[in-house]
This record gives structure tokens, sequence and C-alpha cells, in this order.
């Protein structure tokens, strides 16, 4: 079985889709696609019908670079009023050694009386689980007479999870798997240096931004800063006249984040409102992105405050603004020298707007290990058009990347 997954982020800005084939240990990217939102507000869908024309769209993207239609997914589901519960379970085994339906029955136990009628169960983070005679992460298999675990609950209002679920049954698509984008950002840039300590990640979404803290690398308290890129885009609309295109172009391609590195000297023309041609200053432009990024850092610092009297460790920046010039170092000034802006490390997608897409199929291909299963979300039909070479692919995410890895 060839080991295929997908993942889709709804956010406020675009909506994105992962493919990815686990080969070897290691995750390949096939295909990806991003969709202007429309319908989304702060991550939560205000009108299911634009929603959904933009979702479907970005699935035909997808169905033009594989050459069939993605029919399982796991869904990032928005993070309002998300909670995270420390919880404790233990079953007796009544077999030789552990298996994965033991490890499943024994965190159900662990979350029973836990939920109320308004909330969902989203996922079981485990911490750890106590046999006989040892502590381990990796229980199957191993002999016991009872099994025992900590975990981390996450929960999360009903509306949350229905809201994208039907969206995407109503596409005939359906939800194998939900979590927060938050669980995958950690898994994304999870290495040996995090596992044992304090982190954090702040993930600078378009009209909000993500403020997680981990214990050990499990999420365990998380926080919402009411602002975030479109803030910046805002600014610069209002300021020079021009509209949010423009506006996101000039804060793109020419802003920088760093006052000692722009320049008096360097102008770029745009057309405002009004249809004049208008000259913008590169070092004025940059003072005003500055000003909300320092504002949105400040709240951010304020929100960490709040969630943790340890400073963490580390500090992982996301979203699709890190990839700005000379970011990190705007990131440093505000939240301290651990602050690191997170790097997805996968051939063919360098871009930190897809890192909560990754970390998720991360995550699920985690859960799947734990609990012993053998699992992919293509039939092997569809695998078989994945092995057959073919024509005219060489504009497409698939003719580039997966003919690479696999000389097809």
């Amino acid at each position: 079985m060839r080991h295929i997954y997908s993942c889709i982020d709804i956010g406020s800005d675009s909506i994105k889709i992962v493919v990815c084939e686990l080969y070897h240990e290691r995750y390949n990217l096939l295909a990806t696609a991003t969709i202007k939102s429309k319908g989304i507000k702060k991550g939560l869908i205000t009108d299911v019908n634009e929603a959904k024309n933009c979702v479907k769209k970005g699935f035909e993207q997808i169905e033009s670079m594989l050459g069939f239609k993605i029919k399982k997914v796991i869904a990032i589901i928005p993070s309002y009023f998300a909670e995270f519960t420390m919880i404790k379970g233990e079953i007796d085994i009544k077999g030789e050694k552990i298996t994965g339906e033991d490890i499943v029955k024994v965190l159900q136990t662990a979350m029973k009386n836990h939920l109320d009628d308004t909330k969902e169960m989203v996922t079981i983070i485990p911490i750890d689980f106590g046999l006989d005679n040892e502590v381990t992460t990796e229980p199957l298999g191993k002999v016991s007479t009872v099994l025992k675990t900590r975990g981390i609950l996450a929960t999360a209002p009903r509306k949350n999870i229905y809201s994208v679920v039907n969206l995407l049954n109503a596409l005939g698509i359906e939800v194998i798997d939900i979590s927060f984008g938050a669980i995958g950002d950690i898994n994304t840039f999870m290495d040996d240096n995090v596992v044992n300590t304090i982190s954090a990640v702040v993930n600078i979404g378009s009209e909000k931004t993500e403020v997680s803290l981990y214990n050990k690398g499990i999420i365990v308290k998380h926080g919402i800063v009411n602002m975030g890129s479109k803030s910046v885009d805002h600014d610069i609309a209002y300021m020079y006249k021009v509209n949010m295109e423009t506006s996101r172009e000039l804060k793109e391609k020419f802003a920088l984040t760093q006052k000692s590195s722009s320049s008096l000297n360097e102008f770029k023309e745009a057309k405002n409102k009004d249809g004049e041609i208008i000259k913008i200053n590169q070092y004025e432009l940059s003072e005003i992105v500055i000003s909300r990024l320092d504002e949105i850092l400040s709240l951010v610092n304020q929100e960490l405050n709040t969630l943790t009297s340890h400073k963490p460790n580390f500090i992982f920046i996301t979203g699709g603004i890190t990839n700005m010039i000379n970011f990190q170092q705007i990131c440093r000034e505000k939240l301290g020298k651990c602050a690191i802006i997170g790097s997805v490390n996968l051939i063919g997608l360098r871009n930190n707007k897809f890192s909560s897409a990754i970390g998720n199929i991360i995550y699920f291909v985690n859960k799947l290990k734990l609990k012993g299963k053998d699992y992919s979300m293509i039939s092997n039909d569809e695998m078989e058009v994945l092995s057959t070479p073919r024509k005219n692919t060489n504009d497409s995410m698939l003719g580039k990347v997966f003919g690479y890895f696999f000389g097809e």
C-alpha cells in the first residue's frame, strides 16, 4: 500500500489543500492548492455557498494535478473557544500484549465525564502510558497487566466542527479526522530540542493571530489575538488610498520589516483609487508596516504572559507574512532571542502558510503508528493512476515533484 494523505486548512484569506505521500519515513509533496477565500471571516464560515464554491475550486485544482478526485481529508477546524484539559485513564489488560484496541480503550476511558452538551472532542494527545514496570510513549506490543494513560483532551464548540464537516460532506468529501491548526504547527516544527522544553507557536493569520503554548511538544494552552496580516494591508490602503490587492502587493514585494534596511531613495509606482499614479517611498511604507507589526507582536507578548509565567525556550513564528524579508529581526526585538521563524521543510514547499496542514498530516500518521494501524486516503485504483506516467504533466506539481522522486 502506498500511503497518501490530504489535509485542508480553511482560512479567512485563503483555503489551502495539501496532499503528501509518506515514503520510507519521509513526506513527499504530491500536490497543493491555494484558493482565495470568500464567505469566511476570522476562520469561521459566514456564507456557506461562497465558501463551498471556493473549496470546490481547490479540490478541482488538486484533481487536475493528480488525475483523480480527493475524497477523504483531514480537516482543520476553527480554534475559537478551544479547551485543553489534562485527563487520566486506566484499564486492565486481558491479553498477553497491549494492542491498538487497548490503547483506544484507555484513551476513551480517560475521556469519560469530560464533555458536556456544548463541546465536542477534537482529539486526545497522549502524554505517556503507564505499564506494570515502566512509563512509555509507545506501549503497543508490550506486556503488562494494566495500561494507564495521561493525555490532553482537546475540545471545541460543536458549531466549529459541524460547519466545516457539513460543508465538506456536501461536496462529497469524507472527513477522516479533525484537528486544530496549532496542533499541526508544532508537529511541523518539532525537533529534538523542542521535545523536552516549553515552547510556543505564533501563527499570524489574515484576521487573527493564534498563540499556542506547548510543554514537551504537547499543546496545553491557547489564545487568540484579533489582529493579523490584513491589519497591515488596511493601513497601507488607508495611507495611500489604494485597493487591498495593491496594498498586499506593496507589503509583500516592496516593504521591509527593518527601517535600517529600507531606502529613502527607492520608490514604487502604484495606482490609487482615484486612478492617479503615485510614487511610494520604501522607507515610509516600511514605517507603516513596522508600526502595525509592532502592535501585533506586543499583543502576542501580552498573550504569552497571560498563558504562562515561564519564558518559552522557543517561540516559533509562522503564517504567510513571515516570508517577508528580515521578519525574524522584528520578532526578536519584540519577543526576544528565542523567537524563530518556523521553517516548512518539505521539498517543493517552503511557504509557512502551509505549516498547519502539513503538520496535521504528520500528527495523523503518528496517531496511526501509536495504534499500529495502516491506512491511506486513496484507493488501489487511484494509486494505479499515480503510478502510471501521465502526459502533459510538465506544468503540474505532480509532474515536477512526483516525477522527481520516483523517476516517472
